[in-house]
Protein backbone atom coordinates (compact mmCIF):
# COMPACT_ATOMS: atom_id res chain seq x y z
CA UNK A 1 0.00 0.00 0.00
CA UNK A 2 2.65 2.60 0.87
CA UNK A 3 6.18 1.84 -1.71
CA UNK A 4 9.17 3.52 -0.01
CA UNK A 5 10.23 5.96 0.66
CA UNK A 6 8.26 5.32 3.76
CA UNK A 7 8.11 6.71 7.61
CA UNK A 8 6.50 4.69 10.33
CA UNK A 9 5.82 6.37 13.39
CA UNK A 10 5.56 4.64 16.96
CA UNK A 11 6.95 1.11 15.04
CA UNK A 12 7.68 -0.58 18.41
CA UNK A 13 3.55 -0.91 18.20
CA UNK A 14 4.53 -3.51 14.71
CA UNK A 15 7.34 -5.49 15.73
CA UNK A 16 6.46 -8.03 13.34
CA UNK A 17 6.98 -4.93 10.27
CA UNK A 18 10.97 -5.44 11.19
CA UNK A 19 11.43 -8.84 9.89
CA UNK A 20 9.78 -7.83 6.50
CA UNK A 21 11.89 -4.47 5.92
CA UNK A 22 14.92 -6.45 6.86
CA UNK A 23 13.95 -8.82 3.99
CA UNK A 24 13.58 -5.58 1.58
CA UNK A 25 17.22 -4.22 2.93
CA UNK A 26 19.08 -7.21 2.07
CA UNK A 27 17.06 -7.70 -1.15
CA UNK A 28 18.74 -4.34 -2.29
CA UNK A 29 16.73 -1.32 -0.58
CA UNK A 30 18.40 1.50 -0.86
CA UNK A 31 19.05 3.53 2.15
CA UNK A 32 16.45 5.80 3.25
CA UNK A 33 13.75 3.34 2.01
CA UNK A 34 12.56 3.18 5.16
CA UNK A 35 12.57 5.98 8.34
CA UNK A 36 11.33 4.55 11.75
CA UNK A 37 10.37 6.70 14.20
CA UNK A 38 9.23 5.77 17.75
CA UNK A 39 8.60 7.55 21.33
CA UNK A 40 9.83 4.39 23.10
CA UNK A 41 13.15 4.93 22.53
CA UNK A 42 14.37 2.20 24.45
CA UNK A 43 11.75 -0.60 22.75
CA UNK A 44 12.65 0.70 19.51
CA UNK A 45 16.80 0.42 20.11
CA UNK A 46 15.90 -3.23 20.93
CA UNK A 47 14.11 -3.86 18.18
CA UNK A 48 16.27 -2.30 15.74
CA UNK A 49 19.38 -4.06 17.56
CA UNK A 50 17.55 -7.81 17.17
CA UNK A 51 16.44 -7.14 13.82
CA UNK A 52 18.51 -4.58 11.92
CA UNK A 53 21.91 -4.69 13.37
CA UNK A 54 24.38 -3.07 10.85
CA UNK A 55 21.22 -2.49 8.81
CA UNK A 56 20.18 0.81 10.68
CA UNK A 57 21.68 4.41 11.16
CA UNK A 58 20.37 5.70 14.59
CA UNK A 59 19.83 9.22 15.53
CA UNK A 60 18.96 10.52 18.68
CA UNK A 61 16.22 13.13 18.95
CA UNK A 62 15.89 14.91 22.12
CA UNK A 63 13.44 17.89 22.44
CA UNK A 64 14.00 21.03 20.45
CA UNK A 65 17.45 22.78 20.56
CA UNK A 66 17.63 26.66 21.16
CA UNK A 67 19.39 26.91 17.61
CA UNK A 68 15.78 25.48 16.55
CA UNK A 69 13.48 27.21 18.47
CA UNK A 70 15.21 31.02 17.99
CA UNK A 71 17.83 30.49 15.21
CA UNK A 72 17.52 30.67 11.34
CA UNK A 73 17.91 26.50 11.19
CA UNK A 74 21.43 26.16 10.36
CA UNK A 75 23.56 24.55 13.69
CA UNK A 76 26.55 22.81 13.92
CA UNK A 77 27.99 21.36 16.43
CA UNK A 78 28.88 23.18 19.56
CA UNK A 79 33.21 23.95 19.58
CA UNK A 80 34.85 26.48 20.82
CA UNK A 81 36.26 27.86 17.59
CA UNK A 82 36.49 31.35 17.34
CA UNK A 83 35.54 31.62 13.80
CA UNK A 84 32.87 28.57 14.18
CA UNK A 85 31.20 30.64 17.74
CA UNK A 86 31.39 33.98 15.29
CA UNK A 87 29.14 32.21 12.63
CA UNK A 88 26.94 30.70 15.37
CA UNK A 89 26.36 34.09 16.85
CA UNK A 90 24.45 35.46 13.41
CA UNK A 91 22.52 31.99 13.13
CA UNK A 92 20.71 32.57 16.27
CA UNK A 93 18.77 35.75 17.97
CA UNK A 94 20.51 37.25 21.06
CA UNK A 95 18.93 37.14 24.62
CA UNK A 96 19.30 39.12 27.97
CA UNK A 97 19.09 37.17 31.01
CA UNK A 98 15.64 37.33 32.01
CA UNK A 99 15.00 35.53 28.30
CA UNK A 100 17.53 33.17 29.02
CA UNK A 101 15.14 32.28 32.25
CA UNK A 102 12.42 32.38 30.17
CA UNK A 103 13.67 30.04 27.64
CA UNK A 104 14.78 27.43 30.22
CA UNK A 105 11.32 27.66 32.22
CA UNK A 106 9.31 27.45 29.30
CA UNK A 107 11.32 24.04 27.62
CA UNK A 108 11.86 22.46 24.75
CA UNK A 109 8.83 20.02 23.75
CA UNK A 110 7.59 20.56 20.49
CA UNK A 111 3.86 20.08 22.09
CA UNK A 112 4.00 23.39 24.39
CA UNK A 113 6.32 25.20 22.37
CA UNK A 114 4.19 25.09 18.95
CA UNK A 115 1.16 27.02 20.44
CA UNK A 116 -0.64 23.98 20.26
CA UNK A 117 -1.18 23.63 24.11
CA UNK A 118 -1.45 26.93 25.91
CA UNK A 119 -1.88 25.51 29.77
CA UNK A 120 1.62 24.78 30.39
CA UNK A 121 1.20 22.93 33.56
CA UNK A 122 -1.82 20.86 31.89
CA UNK A 123 0.16 20.13 29.17
CA UNK A 124 3.27 18.71 31.66
CA UNK A 125 1.32 16.92 34.07
CA UNK A 126 -0.80 15.21 30.97
CA UNK A 127 3.16 14.66 29.67
CA UNK A 128 3.71 12.95 32.81
CA UNK A 129 0.98 10.93 33.11
CA UNK A 130 1.12 9.57 29.59
CA UNK A 131 4.78 8.49 30.24
CA UNK A 132 4.02 6.65 32.88
CA UNK A 133 1.17 5.40 31.72
CA UNK A 134 2.51 4.04 28.86
CA UNK A 135 6.57 3.77 28.81
CA UNK A 136 6.84 3.20 32.56
CA UNK A 137 4.11 0.70 32.55
CA UNK A 138 5.18 -1.21 29.61
CA UNK A 139 8.87 -1.40 30.85
CA UNK A 140 8.55 -1.98 34.47
CA UNK A 141 5.03 -4.30 34.78
CA UNK A 142 2.73 -3.26 37.91
CA UNK A 143 4.83 0.03 38.77
CA UNK A 144 3.65 2.38 41.56
CA UNK A 145 2.61 5.14 39.45
CA UNK A 146 2.03 7.91 42.07
CA UNK A 147 5.36 6.59 43.72
CA UNK A 148 7.21 6.59 40.56
CA UNK A 149 6.02 10.38 39.67
CA UNK A 150 7.36 11.38 42.88
CA UNK A 151 10.66 10.08 41.79
CA UNK A 152 10.88 11.67 39.00
CA UNK A 153 10.17 15.01 40.79
CA UNK A 154 12.56 13.78 43.81
CA UNK A 155 15.40 13.21 40.32
CA UNK A 156 14.41 16.72 39.21
CA UNK A 157 15.55 18.59 42.31
CA UNK A 158 19.31 16.91 42.13
CA UNK A 159 20.07 18.55 38.53
CA UNK A 160 23.47 19.25 38.34
CA UNK A 161 24.77 17.41 41.91
CA UNK A 162 26.68 14.00 41.90
CA UNK A 163 24.41 11.32 42.00
CA UNK A 164 23.27 10.04 45.58
CA UNK A 165 20.93 7.33 44.91
CA UNK A 166 20.35 6.73 48.20
CA UNK A 167 19.34 10.44 48.90
CA UNK A 168 16.78 9.77 46.12
CA UNK A 169 15.50 6.13 47.30
CA UNK A 170 15.45 7.63 50.95
CA UNK A 171 13.43 10.71 49.72
CA UNK A 172 10.33 8.51 47.75
CA UNK A 173 10.93 5.20 50.42
CA UNK A 174 11.98 3.07 47.76
CA UNK A 175 15.11 0.79 48.19
CA UNK A 176 18.28 1.51 46.59
CA UNK A 177 17.99 -1.34 43.64
CA UNK A 178 14.65 -0.35 42.79
CA UNK A 179 16.46 3.19 42.78
CA UNK A 180 19.01 2.19 40.53
CA UNK A 181 16.55 0.20 38.22
CA UNK A 182 13.89 3.71 37.89
CA UNK A 183 16.86 5.59 36.77
CA UNK A 184 18.08 3.23 34.25
CA UNK A 185 14.07 3.12 32.80
CA UNK A 186 14.66 7.15 33.09
CA UNK A 187 17.91 7.33 31.10
CA UNK A 188 16.92 4.50 28.72
CA UNK A 189 13.88 7.10 28.02
CA UNK A 190 15.94 10.02 27.84
CA UNK A 191 14.51 12.50 30.16
CA UNK A 192 17.52 12.11 32.28
CA UNK A 193 21.05 11.82 31.42
CA UNK A 194 24.25 11.71 32.94
CA UNK A 195 27.77 13.63 32.66
CA UNK A 196 30.33 10.84 33.88
CA UNK A 197 33.30 12.13 35.61
CA UNK A 198 36.98 12.81 33.42
CA UNK A 199 39.75 10.53 34.65
CA UNK A 200 42.87 8.68 33.37
CA UNK A 201 45.73 6.73 35.13
CA UNK A 202 47.48 10.51 35.23
CA UNK A 203 44.45 12.11 36.80
CA UNK A 204 44.47 9.59 40.17
CA UNK A 205 42.49 11.70 42.39
CA UNK A 206 39.32 12.00 40.39
CA UNK A 207 36.10 11.51 41.33
CA UNK A 208 34.15 8.50 39.96
CA UNK A 209 30.28 9.35 40.32
CA UNK A 210 28.27 10.87 37.52
CA UNK A 211 26.25 14.23 37.76
CA UNK A 212 22.90 14.32 36.77
CA UNK A 213 20.84 16.32 33.81
CA UNK A 214 17.08 16.37 32.18
CA UNK A 215 17.01 16.64 28.41
CA UNK A 216 13.82 19.42 29.06
CA UNK A 217 14.98 22.05 31.32
CA UNK A 218 10.77 23.08 31.03
CA UNK A 219 9.91 19.48 32.81
CA UNK A 220 12.63 20.47 35.33
CA UNK A 221 10.68 23.79 36.35
CA UNK A 222 7.56 22.01 36.35
CA UNK A 223 8.70 19.24 38.60
CA UNK A 224 10.61 21.62 41.06
CA UNK A 225 7.11 24.07 40.43
CA UNK A 226 8.41 27.06 39.80
CA UNK A 227 5.56 29.03 38.26
CA UNK A 228 7.26 31.52 36.13
CA UNK A 229 10.59 32.21 35.64
CA UNK A 230 11.35 35.33 37.43
CA UNK A 231 10.98 32.96 40.07
CA UNK A 232 13.28 30.60 38.28
CA UNK A 233 15.72 32.94 37.84
CA UNK A 234 15.73 34.23 41.74
CA UNK A 235 15.31 30.65 42.97
CA UNK A 236 17.67 27.92 44.76
CA UNK A 237 18.00 26.02 41.69
CA UNK A 238 18.79 29.14 38.99
CA UNK A 239 22.95 28.03 39.11
CA UNK A 240 21.80 24.32 38.90
CA UNK A 241 19.35 24.68 36.06
CA UNK A 242 21.08 27.03 34.00
CA UNK A 243 24.21 24.02 34.25
CA UNK A 244 21.70 21.42 33.11
CA UNK A 245 20.50 23.89 29.96
CA UNK A 246 23.56 24.83 28.90
CA UNK A 247 24.59 21.15 28.83
CA UNK A 248 21.92 19.66 27.26
CA UNK A 249 21.93 22.44 24.55
CA UNK A 250 25.24 21.45 23.75
CA UNK A 251 24.64 17.30 23.00
CA UNK A 252 21.64 18.75 21.13
CA UNK A 253 23.58 20.49 18.77
CA UNK A 254 25.83 16.77 18.32
CA UNK A 255 22.51 15.01 18.06
CA UNK A 256 21.09 17.14 15.28
CA UNK A 257 24.37 16.47 13.53
CA UNK A 258 24.53 12.95 14.19
CA UNK A 259 27.56 13.16 15.88
CA UNK A 260 29.16 11.63 18.82
CA UNK A 261 29.52 13.98 22.41
CA UNK A 262 32.43 12.96 24.25
CA UNK A 263 31.38 15.43 27.19
CA UNK A 264 32.82 15.02 30.90
CA UNK A 265 32.72 16.85 34.09
CA UNK A 266 36.11 17.41 36.39
CA UNK A 267 36.02 16.58 40.23
CA UNK A 268 38.81 15.46 42.61
CA UNK A 269 39.62 14.98 46.14
CA UNK A 270 41.12 18.08 46.74
CA UNK A 271 37.48 19.86 45.92
CA UNK A 272 39.00 20.97 42.49
CA UNK A 273 36.26 21.23 40.37
CA UNK A 274 35.49 22.08 36.19
CA UNK A 275 31.92 22.18 35.54
CA UNK A 276 32.40 20.54 31.64
CA UNK A 277 35.23 19.28 29.64
CA UNK A 278 34.40 18.74 26.02
CA UNK A 279 37.48 16.20 24.59
CA UNK A 280 37.80 16.87 20.85
CA UNK A 281 40.30 16.02 18.23
CA UNK A 282 43.29 14.75 21.25
CA UNK A 283 42.40 17.94 23.19
CA UNK A 284 40.40 18.62 26.26
CA UNK A 285 38.46 21.70 26.53
CA UNK A 286 37.78 22.96 29.66
CA UNK A 287 34.64 24.89 30.41
CA UNK A 288 32.77 26.69 33.69
CA UNK A 289 29.24 27.57 33.54
CA UNK A 290 28.20 30.67 35.65
CA UNK A 291 25.11 32.14 36.20
CA UNK A 292 26.65 35.94 36.31
CA UNK A 293 26.91 38.40 33.74
CA UNK A 294 30.54 39.51 34.89
CA UNK A 295 31.91 36.28 36.33
CA UNK A 296 35.35 36.49 38.01
CA UNK A 297 38.21 35.63 35.48
CA UNK A 298 40.34 33.98 38.05
CA UNK A 299 37.99 30.58 38.45
CA UNK A 300 39.55 29.39 35.34
CA UNK A 301 42.51 28.75 37.06
CA UNK A 302 41.29 25.52 37.89
CA UNK A 303 41.40 24.54 34.27
CA UNK A 304 45.43 23.96 35.23
CA UNK A 305 44.60 20.93 36.63
CA UNK A 306 43.84 19.66 32.96
CA UNK A 307 47.41 20.01 32.13
CA UNK A 308 48.48 16.23 33.93
CA UNK A 309 46.17 14.83 31.92
CA UNK A 310 47.64 12.36 28.77
CA UNK A 311 45.43 14.70 26.41
CA UNK A 312 46.81 18.41 26.00
CA UNK A 313 44.69 21.52 27.11
CA UNK A 314 42.87 23.36 24.44
CA UNK A 315 40.76 26.82 24.77
CA UNK A 316 38.89 26.65 27.52
CA UNK A 317 35.74 28.96 28.14
CA UNK A 318 33.14 30.68 30.72
CA UNK A 319 29.48 30.28 29.07
CA UNK A 320 27.42 33.08 31.25
CA UNK A 321 24.66 35.70 30.41
CA UNK A 322 27.36 37.98 29.04
CA UNK A 323 25.24 39.25 26.05
CA UNK A 324 28.71 39.24 23.95
CA UNK A 325 31.11 37.40 22.58
CA UNK A 326 34.94 38.02 24.50
CA UNK A 327 37.59 36.49 26.09
CA UNK A 328 39.67 36.35 29.66
CA UNK A 329 43.15 36.00 27.15
CA UNK A 330 44.16 33.62 23.91
CA UNK A 331 43.51 30.52 26.04
CA UNK A 332 39.75 31.29 27.16
CA UNK A 333 36.65 32.68 25.91
CA UNK A 334 33.76 34.33 27.34
CA UNK A 335 30.74 33.05 25.62
CA UNK A 336 27.14 34.20 25.96
CA UNK A 337 24.61 31.68 26.60
CA UNK A 338 22.43 32.37 24.11
CA UNK A 339 25.07 31.34 21.20
CA UNK A 340 24.76 27.86 22.05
Amino acid sequence: MHPAPVLIDEIQYAPQLFSYIKINVDNGAPPGSYWLAGSQAYRLMELAQESLAGRTAILHMSSLSQSELFGNGKSLPFTLDLDDLRKRQENITPATPTEIYERIWSGSLPGHRNGRYTDRNVFYNSYIQSYIDRDVSAEIPGVDKMLFSDFIRSAACRIGRMLNINDIANDVGVSNDTAKRWLKTLEKSEIIFFLRPYSNNLLIRTIKTPKMYFFDTGLVSHLTRYSNSEILMNGSINGAILENYIVSEIIKTYHNNAKECLLHYYRDKDSNEIDLIIESDQELHPVEIKKSVNPPTQIVCTFSVLDKASLSRGTGAIICLRESLSAVDRKCLIIPAWII
